[in-house]
């Protein structure tokens, strides 16, 4: 009979530890947690506080006592079998009712509050990230009208005009939604992102260089939309910052096809970012368009990732004025103009592309 017993206590082992493997942390978490959330049933989500130092027990009681899981006992055993008793993290969660054990396990040991998230890519511009946020439930005129400068108490905000757009400073990274987050919550929450990766350090460094945080921002704007290839990230700081001095114009293609977003039958058309550029579009009339204005643009055209910030505060050591895409998405770098020329021959373009 105890053999009986053990032998189905091995397979009940082993069942739950192909679960484990098929569903658990040798795939993506979130996978896994959007897998159960869309099979738990609909309606209303169940706010759930997990104190700091809160005990399994406490955990599983409180869950049970909202209708979050099914078995406490359950819970508890889950995370006794995967060692996650002093893993679980606190936080403000959001749950369907009747979640699976094994998803809520999941979720607050990795401490992700809610089964919605939206992801701020490197290179997005604010219509990109509303768009994104609104998939989510968020409504998307209301997420813009947050994204402005307006109340938001943060320095790296302060020399921005009240009404300004806050392009460049929603921070890439992955943001979770909760249900009863407005479009105001989210823009802070990005924000504050900003806050947390972008030391104080930088502001001090730019002032160094005789640039604002807000010029750092800009300027690295147009190198994450120009840069493919990362380690090209600070010859092309290089470049620009050159450029700048020398009282150039930047040339820089990013700057009009983000002008040229501003029209929504152009975005209808070619989206966001317009890959082939004409004559018609190169002379645009906008503050934007570093093909004929002189200097930065007004502001960041997208949300430079960390990499890029730090490209402009640590720019090559080169004598590089002009570059040129090649096929495979790097550059061909010129000192000088019949470089430059050459190097346009060699993998096309035009006299303008960059810069």
């Amino acid at each position: 009979m105890r053999s009986v017993a053990a032998g189905a206590l091995v397979l009940l082992c082993l069942a739950l530890a192909t679960w484990l493997v098929l569903a658990g942390p040798a795939n993506d978490v979130d996978d896994v947690a959007a897998y159960h959330a869309a099979a738990s049933p609909e309606g209303d989500p169940v706010t759930v506080t997990i104190d700091a130092g809160a005990s399994t027990e406490e955990i599983a009681a409180s869950l049970k006592a909202r209708g979050v899981i099914g078995s406490a006992a359950q819970f508890r055993v889950l995370v006794s079998f995967l060692g996650y008793d002093r893993l679980l993290q606190s936080g403000e969660y959001e749950f369907a009712r009747e979640t699976p054990e094994l998803d809520a396990v999941y979720r607050i040991r990795s401490g992700i509050v809610s089964s919605k998230s939206v992801t701020v890519v490197e290179g997005s511009r604010l219509e990109e990230i509303a768009d994104a946020v609104a998939r989510q439930g968020i409504d998307r005129t209301e997420f813009l009208a947050a994204a402005r400068r307006g109340e938001y108490q943060f320095s790296f905000l302060e020399n921005l005009k009240v009404n300004e757009r806050l392009d460049g400073y929603l921070f890439p990274a992955k943001y979770p939604i909760r249900n009863r987050d407005t479009g105001r919550d989210v823009v802070q929450r990005m924000l504050q992102a900003f806050a947390d990766n972008v030391p104080a350090s930088v502001e001090e460094q730019a002032s160094a260089e005789g640039l604002t945080l807000h010029e750092v921002v800009t300027l690295a704007s147009i190198i994450e939309r120009e840069a493919v290839v990362p380690e090209e990230r600070p010859i092309m700081a290089q470049v620009f910052l050159k450029r700048l001095r020398l009282g150039i114009a930047l040339e820089a293609d990013p700057t009009v096809q983000y002008a040229l977003a501003s029209d929504p039958a152009n975005v209808s058309e070619f989206g966001y970012w317009k890959k082939e550029l004409t004559r018609e579009d190169l002379d645009i009339d906008s503050p934007y368009n570093t093909r004929i204005e002189s200097g930065l643009p007004p502001g960041p055209i997208c949300s430079p990732g960390l990499d890029s910030i730090k490209a402009v505060l640590n720019p090559a050591n080169t004598n590089f004025q002009f570059f040129v895409a090649k096929p495979d998405g790097s550059h061909a770098f010129a000192e000088t103009f019949q470089e430059h020329l050459e190097n346009i021959q060699r993998y096309g373009g035009d006299l303008g592309t960059p810069p």
